[in-house]
C-alpha cells in the first residue's frame, strides 16, 4: 500500500485526554516550532485505575476502510502471533494511518515529525535504547510516547514490555501487544495485513467465475440467468468465486480482487433447485477463494441490449469499479441463446486480445488486401 508521509508535529499542544478524570500534566514542553502541527497529548489521570475511555469516533480516509486496533488484533492474532499484554480498553481506537512506525526518534525526544497516527513498533534497537536509560528517564520517554495520541504499541522479537508500560497503557487505554516474530518479518507480514484491511471495498450484485484463468464478473437483472450461466461454466471445468453477491477490493496497485462474502462462500442458489454446495457436487477444484477481476460480462434482455450490441468486437466498453476501469462486454439474452457457451467464448476471446490477436482487426486487414488485389 502507499505509505503516507508522517504528519509533521511538535510537542506542546494543550492536553487532550480520553479521560474525564483529574489529570497531572507533563513537564513543560519546548516552544512550538512555526509551521508544524502539535502532537495531541494524553495526560496521565490521577485516578486512571478506575477510569474508562469512550470509544473514539470512526473516520474514513480517502475511501479506504477504517481499521481499528481490535480488527487488526483479531486478524493478526494467529497470523502475526500477537498477544495482548495490557490496555484492552483501547481496542476501539482507529488506526488512522494503517502503517507501522519505528518510534526510536520519538523515544529520544524528537517529536517534530512524529507519525502518531500509526502503529508504534518497538524492536530490538528501541528496546535496548530504553533499557539503557535510567529509570526516571525511561518513564518520562514512555509517558510522552503514550500521551501522543497513538493507537497502540507492539513489542516485537519476543521482547518483554517494560513494567512502566502497564500503568501507562491502562491509564490511557493504549493497547500493548507482544509478538515473538522478528522485527523484519513482523514488519513485512503486518504491512500486508494492514494493506488488506484498509483496502477500499464494495459489494456488487453479480456472480464471479474464474474462466481459463481470468476473473469474470457476470452481472445483470435478477432472474436473467447469472447463476445458471455460472453453473454451466463450473460443469465445463471453470471455478466459482462468488454467487449473487461479490465483494470487491482494490489493492495498493489498483488491481480489483473479487471474493464471496464469508457467510455464502462456495454456496449457490439455483432457481428450481435451491441452495447447493459447490465443493460437494463438483470437488474442491471447482471453487476459488479470491480472484483478480479481469472482465465484466453484463447480461441484458434483448430489447434492452440491442442498441448496445457490438457486432464486430471493436467497441471498447469499460465498467468503473472502485475507481478502476474494467473491460465490459454486453451480451443480449434471448430464448434459445447458449449463455454458457457465449460467456466462455467471450472470456477466451478477451484472453486472445490480451496476447495481441484481435480477430476484427485481422479480418479488416484481410478485406483491405482483398480489395486492393494484394491478397485473397
Amino acid at each position: 500500500m502507499t505509505t503516507r508521509s508522517p504528519t509533521p508535529i511538535t510537542n506542546g499542544a494543550p492536553s487532550v485526554s480520553r479521560k474525564t478524570a483529574k489529570t497531572e500534566p507533563l513537564n513543560p514542553a519546548p516552544a512550538r516550532r512555526p509551521g508544524l502541527r502539535q502532537t495531541p497529548r494524553r495526560d496521565v489521570p490521577a485516578c486512571a485505575a478506575s477510569a474508562t475511555a469512550p470509544t473514539p469516533p470512526a473516520r474514513t480516509h480517502g475511501g479506504a476502510n477504517v481499521v481499528t486496533v481490535g480488527a487488526f488484533y483479531e486478524r493478526g492474532r494467529e497470523r502475526l502471533g500477537l498477544r495482548l499484554d495490557v490496555g484492552g480498553g483501547g481496542l476501539a481506537h482507529v488506526i488512522e494511518e494503517p502503517v507501522l512506525y519505528r518510534c526510536g526518534l520519538a523515544l529520544s525526544g524528537f517529536y517534530d515529525f512524529f507519525a502518531f497516527r500509526r502503529i508504534q513498533l518497538i524492536g530490538s534497537a528501541e528496546h535496548a535504547y530504553l533499557a539503557a536509560m535510567p529509570e526516571p528517564r525511561r518513564i518520562a520517554a514512555l509517558q510522552r510516547l503514550f500521551q501522543a495520541g497513538i493507537p497502540c504499541v507492539i513489542f516485537s522479537g519476543g521482547l518483554p514490555a517494560f513494567p512502566e508500560t502497564s500503568k501507562l497503557a491502562d491509564s490511557l487505554n493504549v493497547p500493548v501487544f507482544l509478538t515473538a516474530m522478528t522485527t523484519l518479518r513482523f514488519t513485512s507480514q503486518a504491512t500486508l495485513l494492514l494493506e488488506h484491511l484498509s483496502a477500499p471495498r464494495r459489494k456488487v450484485h453479480g456472480t464471479m467465475i474464474e474462466v481459463a484463468g481470468l476473473g469474470v464478473l457476470i452481472e445483470g437483472p435478477a432472474g436473467i440467468g447469472k447463476s445458471e450461466t455460472a453453473l454451466g461454466l463450473i460443469k465445463r471445468g471453470h471455478a466459482l468465486v462468488a454467487d449473487d453477491l461479490t465483494e470487491l477490493r482494490r489493492d495498493a496497485d489498483g488491481v480489483i480482487h473479487g471474493a464471496a462474502v464469508a457467510v455464502t462462500r462456495h454456496y449457490m442458489e439455483i432457481r428450481g433447485i435451491g441452495i447447493i454446495y459447490v465443493p460437494a457436487l463438483f470437488g474442491v477444484a471447482a471453487v476459488r477463494g479470491e480472484k483478480a477481476l479481469d472482465l465484466v460480462i453484463t447480461l441484458l434482455p434483448q430489447r434492452e441490449g440491442e442498441h448496445d450490441l457490438d457486432r464486430s468486437g471493436d467497441q471498447k466498453r469499460t465498467r468503473e469499479l472502485l475507481g478502476a476501469k474494467i473491460p465490459q462486454l454486453i451480451i443480449p439474452v434471448a430464448p434459445g441463446r447458449d449463455l454458457v457457451n457465449i460467456a466462455e467464448t467471450a472470456a477466451m476471446e478477451y484472453k486472445l486480445k490480451l496476447s495481441g490477436q484481435v480477430a476484427h482487426r485481422d479480418l479488416d486487414e484481410q478485406i483491405k488486401r482483398h480489395h486492393t488485389g494484394s491478397g485473397v
